[in-house]
């Protein structure tokens, strides 16, 4: 099942669309937005300083957008292995919890699939 993307998700795809330049249209396609969400986070991104507009109504990423899309790279790695440690950690409590009560089929399959997930 698809999550939604959140705000800084959002600004992230926005910041690597505008990294060679961009107009409204591209951004808009290429970061998957309404109109309406466009106006609203070009406003934000622009006064935030992450993104500049020329005269010819191109958008470009500027340093503290570079800058914002790096931390927002490191951030997402930490954040995806912690969700996976998470994910184990529950698994693992599910095994215990079997083991208490009494389930010895369901807790074989369970040791079998924490073993698995061990050697990943």
């Amino acid at each position: 099942m698809a999550r939604y993307r959140n705000k800084l998700e959002i600004i992230a795809n926005m910041l690597s669309v505008v990294t060679d330049g961009a107009k409204k249209t591209h951004i808009m396609y290429q970061a998957n937005l309404s109109y309406k969400l466009l106006k609203q986070y070009l406003a934000e991104v622009l006064d935030a300083g992450l993104v500049s507009v020329d005269n010819g109504n191109h958008y470009r990423i500027t340093r503290r957008g570079q800058n914002f899309l790096d931390r927002f790279s490191e951030y997402s790695e930490r954040r995806d292995q912690i969700e996976q440690q998470l994910n184990n950690v529950k698994d693992e409590k599910t095994v215990l919890e079997n083991m208490v009560g009494g389930n010895y089929a369901h807790d074989r399959h369970s040791n079998e699939l924490v073993r698995k997930k061990k050697d990943t």
